[in-house]
């Protein structure tokens, strides 16, 4: 390959940035000669006169270029036509890829991209057959088609990553049948929470066993209970409104394998989670669980101390806690306060959203900082069985049963692990469930498959908060179909009432984002979102934001994957709220300062640019305390705590996968906003 001499290109360098008064970025010069790029280039058509002159080789033209970019060429490949592939020391891909991208001479130019074989897990029960019947294979974790709409694709999202045994995710539930084959390690030691001898039918109260005994109930057990742990509403009944026994339901056991079956080991089922651990919680017994039990048991997953109860060891706790139960009523303030502690911890609080057909979501789904998670059908449209409103963040596939006839077996149902035992379980079960004699559906199930997709999103970027996780996974999810279904399926509507007050069923309707959530979730998109770099805003230094006194807002707690740099920063005055004229200083460096005229609210906005061409933004409001303008000098901006910083938006644009499970390098340490 022709060179330049280097002194030429020192001097052609040069002279290129005193004519631009452009600058090498930092994160270049800072990667000095350890930095080699490959980008793919394809160069211009030459104009007329450059033609007519003489005729360049395409490999001049090409070094011509990188040079007048500050690269110092290494090597060209020609991949066809006018594109070739370019390599470059001193600098990395994403950044002379954008650079070259404004050379006149260049048509197009991106950063030469490693791909990876795509993953596809060898577990029997995963793969949905050509033309098969729909009761067979793990159709919801797979790419969407037109006839799985709803399918979550985490079968892409594992071409990213397949988790990381790092991240825990705590089941709180029936318990576990710790000798189901296709949990054997994955599953860490949990705990029994349940106090109440009755609903543990275990023979004891609290105690280190996670295992699940079974929670069968008989009509004779109710009818000979002398108080409300056991009655009427723990039992199903016939057409004729009989009560009937109530086998065991293996709930935990189902909902573990949802999140973290063994996968790509020749058995079973796959796990959404793939390589994630799960934490057996006991919270639920006969007739269900105590929600004093639950928040208890929130509390210990997530690594806090429990009076009487040994702390749940460091390498153990959750950073996601799945709630497959609730009850009805309100978000009362026991829940409302654990959802608090988790979250302030980091930890994403994940719970189904109910079952009661249309009526309103339940506790604690529809508690404040919880990722409330709704049922759909395999088309996309809400599944009948499951509650809505606004309090839904996202939907992803419960199950459903179609072209039910007698002998025939449900068609779309969930397929995870369970025992095979009605009432006590039988030893070493290796059973699962599937479209006949043990269908499963319900919101229980939809609510795991998000806790798998928010675990792989840890994988990649273990520094998300519960905020970040939430924004990612309503900004990624699809959105919801408006046709497919039978003719006059309804557009879901608010929770209704009749003139007694009692709700109204509403079955199968097309979701909209006020009853259904974001949309439906997409594992790929979202893991896609978390692999990029995170764009945080912070508040440098000490005390609450002043009217009449700088304050510096930064960007060095944004969250980086291992071996990246950020190369570009860039802030936005979204809305000076009158109390602010712009920036004190420039506003392409990793800090800003402003100085608020008085109290209010203004509203600024980072973008930041990492060295592999990644994209994140964040919009923050912030408060200043200070007599506000409309007061008259009365009164204070302040709000609890002396500033606030509402999330408007955290939304990642990301144009490169990433394989593998990096971890993050943070960048500073200020006071985070949120």
């Amino acid at each position: 390959m022709h060179r330049l001499p280097s002194l030429c290109v020192s001097l052609a360098l040069t002279a290129l940035l005193a004519a631009t008064g452009a600058s090498i970025p930092a994160a270049a010069a800072a990667a000095g000669s350890e930095a080699r790029a490959r980008v793919i280039v394809k160069l211009k058509p030459p104009t007329a006169a450059a033609s007519a002159a003489r005729v360049t080789p395409l490999a001049e033209r090409l070094e011509r270029a990188a040079v007048r970019q500050g690269a110092q060429p290494q090597a060209q490949r020609s991949l066809g036509g006018e594109v070739r592939l370019l390599t470059a020391t001193g600098i990395d891909s994403a950044t002379l890829a954008r650079q070259l991208a404004a050379d006149p001479e260049v048509a197009y130019a991106v950063p030469d991209r490693r791909m990876r074989r795509n993953v596809v897990p060898d577990d029997p029960l995963y793969d949905f057959p050509a033309g098969g019947d729909p009761e067979v294979g793990q159709w919801y974790l797979q790419p969407p088609n037109p006839l799985f709409v709803s399918a979550i694709d985490t079968q892409s999202a594992w071409d990213t990553t397949t988790g990381s045994s790092s991240v825990v995710v705590a089941v709180l539930d029936t318990g576990v049948r710790f000798d189901h084959p296709d949990l054997d390690g994955k599953l860490l030691p949990g705990y029994d929470f349940i106090r109440d001898a009755v609903t543990a039918a275990d023979g004891n109260g609290r105690d280190a066993n996670a295992s699940d005994p079974g929670d069968w109930v008989t009509v004779e057990e109710v009818q000979r209970s002398s108080n409300d742990d056991l009655t009427e509403d723990c039992l199903p009944r016939n057409r004729d409104g009989q009560l009937l026994d109530a086998n065991s339901s293996w709930h935990g056991t189902k909902v573990a394998g949802m999140v973290g079956a063994l996968t790509n080991n020749g058995e079973g089922i796959a796990g959404a989670g793939w390589d994630v651990r799960v934490l057996p919680v006991r919270v639920l017994g006969k007739c269900g669980g105590f929600e004093s039990d639950i928040v208890v048991a929130m509390r210990w997953a997530a690594g806090m101390a429990v009076e009487g109860v040994p702390d749940n060891p460091a390498d153990n706790r959750a950073q996601i806690v799945n709630l497959s139960l609730g009850g009805a009523g309100e978000c009362r303030a026991a829940y409302a306060d654990a959802v608090a502690d988790l979250t302030a911890r980091g930890v994403t609080v994940i719970a189904s959203a109910g079952n009661t057909a249309g009526h309103v979501v339940s506790a604690p789904a529809n508690c404040e900082g919880v990722i409330g998670v709704g049922g759909l059908r395999h088309l996309g449209t809400k599944v009948g069985f499951s509650d809505l409103g606004p309090e839904v963040a996202i939907s992803a596939p419960g199950g459903n049963c179609v072209n039910i006839q007698q002998n025939e077996p449900c068609l779309y149902p969930l397929i995870t692990t369970t025992n095979a035992g009605t009432t006590t379980p039988v030893v070493a079960s290796s059973a699962y469930t599937n479209g006949s004699s043990d269908i499963t559906f319900g919101t229980s199930f939809s609510a795991p498959l998000v806790s798998g997709a928010a675990a792989l999103m840890l994988a990649v970027q273990p520094g998300l908060t519960p905020d970040e996780i939430r924004a990612r996974l309503q900004a990624t999810a699809r959105t919801f179909p408006t046709t497919g279904a039978v003719s006059g399926t309804p557009q879901c509507t608010a929770p209704r009432f009749d003139n007694r007050g009692d709700p109204i069923d509403q079955l199968e309707c097309y979701c909209t984002a006020e009853t259904c959530g974001a949309g439906m979730l997409d594992a790929r998109a979202a893991v896609q979102a978390a692999t990029g770099v995170v764009a945080r805003i912070s508040l440098i230094g000490d005390g609450d934001p002043q009217a009449g006194e700088p304050l510096t807002l930064g960007s060095g707690d944004s969250l980086l994957l291992d071996g990246r740099t950020i190369v570009s920063v860039q802030w936005t005055l979204v809305d000076d709220g009158g109390i602010v004229d712009g920036f004190d200083t420039a506003d392409d460096q990793p800090t800003v300062q402003l100085t608020p005229s008085a109290g209010g609210d203004f509203t600024v906005r980072v973008r930041v640019e990492d060295s592999e061409g990644d994209v994140a933004e964040q919009t923050v409001r912030v408060t200043v305390q200070g007599p506000s303008r409309d007061s008259g000098g009365g009164g204070g901006g302040a709000m609890g705590i002396g500033y606030l910083l509402a999330l408007l938006a955290a939304v990642p644009a990301v144009r490169r996968a990433v394989q593998g499970r990096s971890k993050p390098a943070r960048q500073g340490g200020r006071r985070a906003l949120r």
